[in-house]
């Protein structure tokens, strides 16, 4: 595991939003929503297929994929997350980033086993591979964040149990109640 010291950088990248939000969020800002709108509008372009299943598959996830992200994106970035906190926002970005690497990576093998070499399939294929890559790597640090947080949590109960041992321990009236 890295020390504290690399700890805070990989808080920069999350703390990348706060510089607008002003706080810190889970959500590493990237280019996925980017390149997922860029693959959907490749996607888009293609006038005729034949058979269409694939091309089907591949414009729901890059649609799905936009929308999804792009929603968790404004939430961090304008700092309502905070708002929901019976919401694990760690295990969210996780979930979302998880899903999206796996569906986008199913559909681009999909499209470009299926597509009919037109320009705008193979630009698709191309940036279908390239969100793969970078929801990759987010969910390797999303993966990181909620480690950190889990461990964060749990050093929280400890403190908070051995808190309130102490206080039972000074005051003889809980513990005749307990025997």
């Amino acid at each position: 595991m890295r020390g504290g010291e690399e700890l805070d950088g990989f808080e920069g990248e999350a703390s990348s939003t706060s510089m607008i939000s002003g706080a810190s969020s889970p959500y590493q800002p990237t280019t996925e929503p980017i390149l997922a709108l860029i693959a959907f509008i490749c996607i888009e372009t293609i006038m005729e297929c034949s058979p269409c299943e694939g091309l089907y598959f591949f414009e729901f996830v890059s649609c799905s994929a936009f929308v999804v992200t792009g929603v968790l994106l404004i939430l961090f970035s304008l700092n309502l997350h905070v708002r929901i906190p019976q919401i694990n926002w760690n295990l969210t970005d996780l979930v979302n980033t998880g899903l999206s690497t796996f569906f986008f990576f199913i559909a681009s093998i999909v499209l470009a086993a299926l597509n009919h070499k037109a320009g705008a399939e193979i630009a698709a294929v191309i940036f279908g591979f390239l969100a793969t890559g970078v929801y990759t790597v987010n969910v390797f640090l999303s993966v990181q964040k909620w480690r950190v947080s889990l461990h964060q949590q749990s050093t929280n109960d400890y403190i908070r149990a051995r808190t309130e041992s102490r206080d039972a321990d000074g005051r003889p009236e809980i513990q005749r109640l307990d025997t």
